[in-house]
């Protein structure tokens, strides 16, 4: 397949696409993106209530782990509406219908990835802040322990996200378009990601942190999500064009 540059003008190009498919499709893509939020709700709540507020930061990150196992949906609708349809929630379950199966072996990655992320982060809080509740009026200042915590748990989960979005980059789209088996889409990755090295980190860091600022201001995250994901396809589709 044909492999063209992936450049910071392809990114500032794919966001644009991005924006004006997720308000072409706004009804779908925000109660799509609103299941991933109740549940983000749930989780936030309850570290909250649990006395275990710094942990709400590494949760945010977590998400980044497990992001590419829902992204068939709104690759879906992306395609639906490149071919003049109108999208819908039948479009969003027949994404993961007529993907690859492979697609199911990356998100097992993900959910490996996010134990090994989440249990290193609960060994890290468990050392680092250890088991007095910490809830939002005690943030205020931030303890030096906790601001470590967070750091460093960042950076624990950068590394592996770096990972795994190096994998799952193109694959994914690949996979969800039955355009490559699961070792050569993810080699196709791999190799995109490291030949254009310095685009793809600012993408990648761009991607992270919409993502982990949407959730942890979380009314912003059924926005920006599909906004996001929408520019992964148009970046995909830009640096991997389909054949006529």
């Amino acid at each position: 397949m044909t492999e063209q540059p992936l450049t910071f003008e392809a990114i500032a190009a794919a966001l644009g696409s991005g924006w004006r498919t997720a308000n072409a499709t706004r009804m779908v893509s925000i109660a799509y993106a609103g299941i991933f939020t109740m549940i983000g709700a749930i989780i936030i709540g309850a570290l909250i209530a649990a006395g275990r507020t710094p942990f709400v930061v590494s949760a945010a990150g977590a998400f980044m782990l497990i992001g590419p196992a829902i992204l068939a949906g709104f690759f879906a609708v992306a395609r639906k509406v490149g071919a003049g349809g109108t999208p819908s929630f039948a479009a969003v379950a027949g994404g993961f219908a007529s993907a690859s199966a492979s697609i199911w072996v990356i998100a097992l990655v993900c959910a490996l990835l996010f134990m090994i992320f989440i249990t290193d982060v609960a060994i890290l809080y468990s050392y680092m802040v250890g088991v007095d509740p910490v809830f939002p009026r005690d943030m205020l200042p931030t303890p030096d322990n906790v601001m470590s915590f967070m750091f460093w748990g960042l950076v624990s989960g950068a590394v592996i996200a770096f990972m795994l979005f190096a994998i799952s980059a193109f694959s994914v789209p690949l996979l969800c378009e039955r355009r490559a088996e699961l070792v050569e889409a993810v080699v196709t990755s791999v190799r995109i990601v490291f030949r254009n090295l310095i685009p793809a980190l600012g993408w990648a860091i761009l991607l992270s942190a919409a993502t982990i600022g949407s959730i942890l201001l979380l009314p912003l995250f059924p926005l920006v999500l599909p906004v996001m994901a929408y520019a992964s396809h148009a970046l995909y589709r830009a640096v991997l064009p389909a054949a006529d």
